[in-house]
């Protein structure tokens, strides 16, 4: 029985799924201080979470008044993905919660087809989510645009007026609302604040809150 008004619920995968943006993010501090970037966790968050790879190149070019190291992008998934695999955990209680959903569910994230394999493989979400999984790499454009959502939406079959987002960034937010979504918006690491001003319609500190303000939304 669905016991919401949506007709899908459409995660993001790092922070919401799994625990990896301290993670990621730690290890991207560090190489963009061994750039010479002087560049804190905060500031990171700040910048570059929720963004897709490109884009965050982009910023960096900017920030160095030159070119990324042709090898950047290599050592970072190189360090992330030895650092998943040995400290990565799901987000506290979601396996609960993916239990307690009585619709459809899927992921669309900013991340790579082989970066979801990695960290849904790594905490043993990959099975529930096999043949649901969207990746930025689908489409033409990365959030804050609709592209990967709407993708997801189609590809389910599903309205976009009928589908929940959960996200964790405002970047995330932005393009949930800009896809004509309901976005729920997770601030267990990111400002409440910050979520809203993006347009998250709700928002929650706890993962097994989002059953019941699924179905009261």
């Amino acid at each position: 029985m669905n016991d919401t008004r949506f007709d899908l619920v459409i995660f993001d995968c790092d922070g919401v799924l799994v625990d990896s943006e301290l993670i990621t993010n730690r290890i991207f501090v560090r190489m963009l201080n061994e750039l010479g970037l002087a560049l804190s966790l905060e500031d990171v968050f700040e910048q570059f979470v929720g963004r897709s790879m490109q884009q965050c190149l982009e910023t960096v070019t900017g920030l160095l008044g030159g070119p990324v190291p042709d090898d950047f992008v290599d050592e970072f998934q190189r360090r992330s993905a030895a650092a998943l695999k040995s400290e990565l955990r799901a987000i506290a209680d979601i396996e609960s919660v993916l239990r307690a959903l009585h619709v459809p569910f899927c992921v669309a994230s900013s991340g790579t087809h082989e970066k979801m394999h990695t960290t849904l493989g790594v905490t043993g979400l990959l099975p529930q989510f096999a043949g649901k999984m969207y990746s930025v790499t689908d489409v033409a454009r990365s959030k804050p645009h609709p592209d990967v959502f709407l993708h997801a939406a189609s590809r389910q079959g599903v309205a976009p007026s009928a589908c929940a987002v959960i996200e964790d960034t405002p970047t995330g937010v932005r393009a949930g609302v800009a896809a004509g979504m309901t976005v729920f918006g997770y601030c267990a690491l990111t400002p409440r604040p910050s979520l809203i001003t993006a347009g998250a319609h709700h928002t929650f500190a706890r993962m097994r809150e989002l059953p019941a303000l699924l179905s009261i939304s």
